[in-house]
């Protein structure tokens, strides 16, 4: 019997459905050493607003805050469908949601001189809000010019790798 092409048949090749806000700047300003998968605490409309992709992180940074890991600075817009005695607060500190050996560990490299948590991308998966944080240290103007310059040649590379074994 043949396999029938529905709406129930999967490819392992589609791309995950639902929205991913990333931080773009975050890999071209900062050098990534570790990233650090965690959820987020979100009230009711801030999910829905995540949801339609009404939410910036691009200005945001986590913080350990007595023993508690926290975002900062990121912006949840507003959900228009809601009433407005429902609506959240645009950038309140959000806590997120991690094990406490994980915290530990996190603290550890944030008190060396030059480390941060910055935040690389929320989405959803299996319906939880996720956010991943990254050990970030600033990368200088030289070394992102360095960083331009290694990435240009190796598509260079790739491209004539690839015409070749045409």
């Amino acid at each position: 019997m043949a396999k029938s092409k529905g709406k129930s048949d999967k490819s392992k090749d589609a791309k995950p459905k639902g929205v991913r806000i990333s931080n773009r700047r975050a890999r071209r300003d900062f050098e990534i050493l570790e990233v650090v998968e965690c959820g987020i605490q979100l009230t009711g409309t801030e999910v829905k607003s995540m949801r339609a992709g009404n939410a910036k992180i691009d200005e945001a940074h986590a913080r350990i805050i007595n023993g508690e890991l926290f975002l900062i600075g990121s912006t949840f817009g507003l959900y228009p469908q809601a009433a407005p005695g429902m609506q959240h607060e645009q950038t309140r500190n959000r806590k997120l949601l991690i094990h406490r050996r994980q915290i530990l560990k996190l603290e550890v490299h944030v008190r060396q001189k030059g480390k941060t948590l910055i935040p690389l991308a929320m989405y959803f998966t299996r319906g939880w809000a996720k956010c991943e944080i990254g050990i970030a240290v600033g990368r200088r103007s030289y070394d992102k010019r360095e960083a331009i310059k290694k990435k240009q040649q190796s598509r260079d590379m790739a491209r004539d790798l690839g015409r070749k074994y045409r």
